[in-house]
Formats: structure tokens, sequence, C-alpha cells
């Protein structure tokens, strides 16, 4: 009994040694406990620089230019649940949306129960304006009654702006931005081609003659 007992504390022990060197070493290796970095990080995720550009796509005015009143349809079946969109249609847990692309946020429709959050914003449901909303609504007024989460495709809410534009209209859409030719490119404008060719410009009776001219034949043509 004695033996195993011996046998059992020498394992027990060992493997208590073993662990404890292995915890050692890994600290040595990994710098472990220690705030310093290791000389080579496994792993280094490079955020990108405060105010550094970020690629967010088409602009909202290349997406309502190629975008589809036809598409928006499908997209307001998400909001009719709670909106109505033809003229005089009932209000619904939220308000009729006929007409709203231009009117004052908040107060479109007279008579409705508006959030403060909306009521107090200020400003008109321009397309900007009405890109954010869509985009998040509480994210554009903060407190609003409206708990839907908002459309995170720039080209869904394109398209369901362009719907809504069928229902009343709106502002004239914005204007698509052209980029104007880096320096030293050719660019595509009226006269951006080569220049006049030198010398005197040939009369009619000369650039007639030249068009009837016998042209040259090669000495040995293909074929022959």
């Amino acid at each position: 009994m004695n033996d195993r007992l011996n046998t059992t504390m020498g394992w027990v022990l060992g493997s208590a040694a073993f662990a404890l060197g292995g915890s050692i070493v890994a600290d040595m290796y990994f710098h472990g406990g220690s705030g310093e970095l290791p000389e080579t990080p496994g792993y280094m995720i490079e955020a990108p620089e405060e105010g550094a550009a970020v690629d967010a796509g088409p602009s909202l005015a290349e997406l309502l230019a190629t975008g589809s009143a036809e598409a928006g349809a499908a997209v307001f079946a998400k909001c009719s649940t709670c909106h109505s969109i033809e003229q005089g249609g009932a209000n619904g847990i939220g308000p009729n949306l006929y007409a709203v692309l231009g009117a004052s946020i908040g107060s479109h429709v007279p008579g409705y129960d508006y959030s403060s959050a909306l009521s107090g914003h200020g400003g008109a449901w321009d397309y900007e304006n009405m890109d954010a909303w869509l985009a998040s609504p509480r994210g554009f007024a903060d407190g609003t009654k409206m708990s839907f989460a908002g459309l995170g495709s720039g080209e869904d809410r394109a398209n369901i702006i362009l719907y809504m534009r069928e229902y009343g209209g709106g502002p004239e859409l914005p204007a698509v931005e052209v980029a104007a030719p880096a320096d030293g490119e050719a660019g595509d404008a009226p006269g951006a081609g080569p220049g006049a060719v030198e010398g005197e410009p040939a009369s009619a009776v000369e650039a007639a003659g030249a068009m009837g001219a016998d042209q040259p034949v090669p000495e040995n043509p293909p074929g022959t």
C-alpha cells in the first residue's frame, strides 16, 4: 500500500512540476504577464486613421439617377403595414405619405400626433434627409416613435424614394457630378482633339479633284 501511495504522490508531484515548468517557459516565450508586446506580434490589426477617406460607393444622386420606382414599390411593401401613400389615404400607425417629399419634417399631415423628436427636428424632407431617415430612423431623430430599424441598402433607399416621388412629386432630383479629367489627360470636350494642320486649306475644287484622282494600285495585289 505504501509503495502504491508513494508512486501516486510521485506522479502528482511530477505533473505539478511539469505544469509549472511549462507555464514558466510559456511566459518567457509569449511575454505573459508583461505589458510589452512581443517583437513579432502574431496578429496585428491596423485600424484606418481617423479622418481617412472611406469608399462609400455610388452617391445618392447616382443611385437616384439609375434607380427604379417599380423596384421601390416592392421595397415599400415593408412600410405599407404602417403607412398608406395614395392621395387621401388614411393614417395608420404612421402618417399617410402622399406628397411627403419636400414637405416640412414632422408636420406634413395636419393633426397627426408626431413625436417631439420629429416635430422639433426642423428642415424639410429633401432627398438627403429622407435617405438618412430611411437608413436609420432613430439615428436621424433620436426618440422617434417609429420602431423600424432602417434600410441598409443604398439602392433600396433610392428606389423607395423614387416610388414615393411618384405619389405627389418632390423636388428636382440632384444632378450627378461628373469628375473633371486629371491634369494631362485628354478630355472629350468639343475642340479637345488635334489642333489645326499647318498650311493653306485646300479649295473646294482641289478637294474634289483629290477625291476623284486615281489611287495607287499595288504591283502584286493579294490573290494574283
